[in-house]
């Protein structure tokens, strides 16, 4: 007796190329529909939206269920949440509580103040940097997302973070129980032990520092802060997927650089640890960046767009795209999709003679990074 599967699947080959055979002899070179199908998904560079926010979102974590979360910029200004959860294209809630907020502007230790990075470790916490522009001190919160309780709250030391840092990006490595942060404002780069609190610091080093021949330049215009051309130094910080590899570069700068992780970890002396920086690549002008399966991502600020350094080596476009105005931090997600905060940070009053000029909404989008 036939077996109705095998018939089955034999009646569909022979459609198949019955189907490709007659559009051969016609002259045609499209597949028919039946196989179309095969190739169905997102294309290279396509963005979908997210979120369409009245206030400007900085910093994106993706969970692997897919929980979107975001800080919300400092430079916006006063609000009454400074961490959120996305919870649909045109919603978000205070996370994890209202209570652990800053309202009308009255910022305690008790609550979050400035924050700016964010990272999920892939062991259920959630960690941001919280710069501490209004207390003068420099915070990292971590927290457990399926509860929302607090894992751990810690005050980088004044001699490590003193006021006036900018300790904006980080990356965690939560199984060695340690933290890796960037600091723009003095360029160096901080590691912390999440146990115990303890600090250093590793700075005065020319890979940190903002190069000479890089412009941030946006819609042909020169982009200032405070008055004078942006230089900013060390600023996106990723970590491999193995831990053991630091990845950084100056934000104004076209160099990417890597360094072993055991000798932030360790305490290496700083020739030690000068030593082993490595320039793994170009990059671009770039506010964020995200390292995933050995391949880097980043922001490009010049250019609207987004920009990948493979493992071969090179730089290459993902999109350009003229909503990506101001593309600030970018997160790869489980699902394979890129996700980057939108901003227009150029118009907050640091970059743009004391005036806010940005026009809502913002934007939290997610980009396809992979040729189909």
């Amino acid at each position: 007796m036939p077996d109705p599967v095998r018939s089955t699947r034999h009646l569909g080959m022979v459609a198949l190329l019955t189907g490709l055979l007659t559009g051969c002899a016609n002259g045609h070179t499209t597949l028919p529909a039946t196989t179309s199908a095969l190739k169905a998904g997102p294309a290279y560079g396509e963005m979908r939206s997210v979120a369409v926010m009245q206030i400007r979102p900085g910093n994106v974590a993706v969970t692997p269920n897919g929980q979107v979360f975001a800080t919300i910029h400092p430079m916006d200004g006063d609000h009454d949440v400074q961490l959120a959860e996305i919870t649909g294209q045109n919603s978000y809630r205070a996370w994890p509580s209202p209570a652990l907020q800053t309202h009308a502007g009255r910022y305690s230790d008790a609550t979050i103040d400035s924050p700016l990075g964010i990272y999920q470790d892939g062991q259920g916490g959630l960690w941001i940097t919280d710069m501490g522009l209004h207390l003068g001190k420099t915070r990292l919160w971590g927290f457990d997302i399926a509860s929302g309780k607090l894992i751990t709250k810690l005050t980088l030391p004044a001699n490590i973070a003193p006021e006036g840092s900018f300790v904006q990006d980080l990356a965690v490595d939560r199984s060695r129980g340690v933290a890796y942060l960037a600091d723009i404002a003095n360029p160096g780069l901080i590691t912390v032990d999440l146990e115990s609190g303890e600090a250093t610091r590793f700075s005065e080093h020319p890979a940190l520092e903002a190069e000479p021949g890089a412009k941030l330049k946006i819609d042909g215009k020169d982009v200032q802060f405070n008055g004078k051309p942006a230089k900013v130094g060390v600023d996106p910080i990723t970590l491999s997927d193995d831990g053991e590899t630091v990845f950084f570069g100056a934000m104004t700068g076209h160099s990417w650089y890597s360094l072993p992780a055991k000798l932030l970890r360790e305490g290496a002396d700083h020739a030690t640890i000068a030593a082993a920086i490595t320039r793994v690549g170009d990059k671009p002008v770039s506010d964020g960046a995200d390292t995933a399966g050995g391949i880097h991502y980043f922001t490009n600020l010049n250019q609207h767009g987004l920009d990948v350094l493979g493992a071969d080596g090179k730089l290459t476009p993902l999109v350009r795209d003229e909503r990506l105005d101001w593309p600030d931090g970018v997160r790869m997600a489980a699902d394979g999709w890129l996700y980057v905060t939108v901003n227009q940070l150029d118009s907050t009053p640091p970059f743009n003679d004391g005036k806010d000029s940005g026009q809502a909404p913002y934007r939290i989008f997610k980009v396809w990074p992979v040729d189909n």
